[in-house]
C-alpha cells in the first residue's frame, strides 16, 4: 500500500530513490562513465523535479535550485573537483538565503553554540585535513560556505530532524571527501560512506523543506 502510494503520488521522489540507491551499487563498475554519471546526477535532479511538482512558490523554486546545483555538482566533480565544488557552493549560497529567510526568531543558548560550532569547526577541520597544504585555503573557503549552510539550516524554522540533520549529513560527506587528501587517503571508509551520507542528506533536506512549505500552505487562512 505504501509503495503504491509512493508510485502514484510521488513518482519523482521514487525515481530519485531508485537513482540514488542504485548509483551506490553501480559506482566503479564496468558501466560506461556517461551512464554512471547520468544515474549519479539523476538522484538530486529528480529531487528538484519532485519539489517543483509538489509545491509552488519562491521558496520551492529555491530548494529546487539547490537540488539542481547538487545534480550538476555530482557530474562536474567527476570531471574536475573545482568545477564540482563551485556548483555545490552556489547551491549552498542559495540554501543559506532560503534558511535565513526562515530563521527562528528565538534560539536557545545551546542551539546557538551548535550553530557556532558548525560555522567554525567545519571550515577549520577542512583546512587541517589535506596533506598538501597548498590546497588547504581553497578547501577551507568552500567549507566556510558548507558550514554556513549547515548552521543556517539548523537554525531555520524547518524541521531539524529532516533539514537540519540532512545538512549535517551533507557536511560530513564533504569532510570525508577531503579526508581522502589526508588521513584517510588509503582507507575504504570514505568510499563506503560519502555517497549515502550525501544523497540521504539531500533527500532529507528536500522533503523537509517541501513538506514544511506544503503544510504551512494548507493551514494558512
Amino acid at each position: 500500500m505504501v509503495q503504491r502510494a509512493l508510485i502514484e503520488q510521488r513518482p519523482w521522489l521514487l525515481a530519485s530513490l531508485v537513482a540514488g540507491i542504485g548509483y551506490y551499487f553501480i559506482a566503479q563498475t564496468a558501466l560506461p562513465d556517461i551512464y554512471e554519471w547520468t544515474i549519479k546526477g539523476a538522484g538530486a535532479a529528480f529531487l528538484a523535479i519532485y519539489a517543483l511538482t509538489r509545491h509552488q512558490g519562491r521558496d520551492t523554486r529555491q530548494i529546487a535550485a539547490v537540488m539542481a546545483c547538487g545534480a550538476l555538482g555530482d557530474v562536474l566533480i567527476e570531471l574536475n573537483l573545482i568545477w564540482g565544488a563551485l556548483a555545490f557552493l552556489v547551491g549552498h549560497l542559495i540554501a543559506i538565503q532560503l534558511y535565513l529567510r526562515h530563521r527562528r526568531t528565538v534560539l536557545g543558548r545551546s542551539q546557538k553554540l551548535v550553530c557556532l560550532a558548525f560555522l567554525v569547526l567545519i571550515p577549520l577541520i577542512a583546512f587541517l585535513i589535506p596533506a598538501d597544504r597548498s590546497a588547504a585555503p581553497g578547501i577551507a573557503l568552500y567549507a566556510a560556505g558548507l558550514g554556513a549552510m549547515t548552521a543556517t539550516a539548523w537554525s531555520s524554522t524547518f524541521s531539524r530532524y529532516r533539514v537540519g540533520i540532512g545538512a549535517v549529513l551533507f557536511a560530513v560527506s564533504d569532510l570525508l571527501i577531503f579526508s581522502r587528501m589526508g588521513p584517510l587517503e588509503n582507507s575504504a571508509i570514505p568510499g563506503l560512506l560519502i555517497w549515502p551520507l550525501y544523497y540521504f542528506g539531500q533527500f532529507l533536506i528536500c522533503i523537509g523543506v517541501v513538506g514544511e512549505l506544503k503544510k504551512r500552505t494548507s493551514v494558512s487562512p
